[in-house]
């Protein structure tokens, strides 16, 4: 009986989850087989009580965070910043956001932009456009599909 509980035990032991981590070797953001290390050059970091922040970041490799908010409408926290880095082809990315009760608003050359508006129309979207307005003009409708199906026609 003695043993059946040690076996148990041991079987619990040896099912529990382990929580040891270690970051992943051998890669980079740039895709190479760098570990290096980069130094960071700034971290300025002050939170209120009052639930205001601000984040200044800033590493020897050209990246910069700044981040700062504070309670905004219905509780929220209204926050806006801004981070750039080199991306690996050499591009300068940076982008500028907003975030508050109209919800998050980046601003980057970057981001794609909708076409103009009014666009062109296309042609054939027009000719549908007086197709109906002509119909509409003459009394005529296009009557709803029925409920049923009828005999099939020869």
């Amino acid at each position: 009986m003695k043993f059946l509980i040690l076996t148990a035990l041991a079987a619990v032991a040896l099912a529990a989850p382990q929580y040891g981590y270690e970051a992943p070797r051998g890669g980079s953001f740039r895709g190479g087989d760098s570990s290096e290390e980069i130094a960071i050059i700034r971290d300025d970091r002050d939170h209120g009580d009052d639930g205001r922040y601000s984040v200044n970041v800033e590493t020897a490799n050209g990246i910069k965070v700044t981040d700062s908010g504070a309670p905004g409408a219905k509780g929220a926290i209204a926050a806006s910043g801004a981070f750039s880095y080199t991306a690996p082809d050499g591009t300068p990315v940076s982008l500028q956001y907003v975030a508050d009760e109209n919800g998050f608003q980046p601003q980057s050359n970057l981001l794609p932009v909708a076409p103009a508006f009014p666009h062109p129309i296309p042609q054939f979207v027009l000719d549908q456009i007086a197709f109906a307005a002509e119909q509409d003009r003459r009394g005529k409708s296009v009557s709803a599909p029925s409920g049923s199906y009828g005999a099939p026609r020869s």
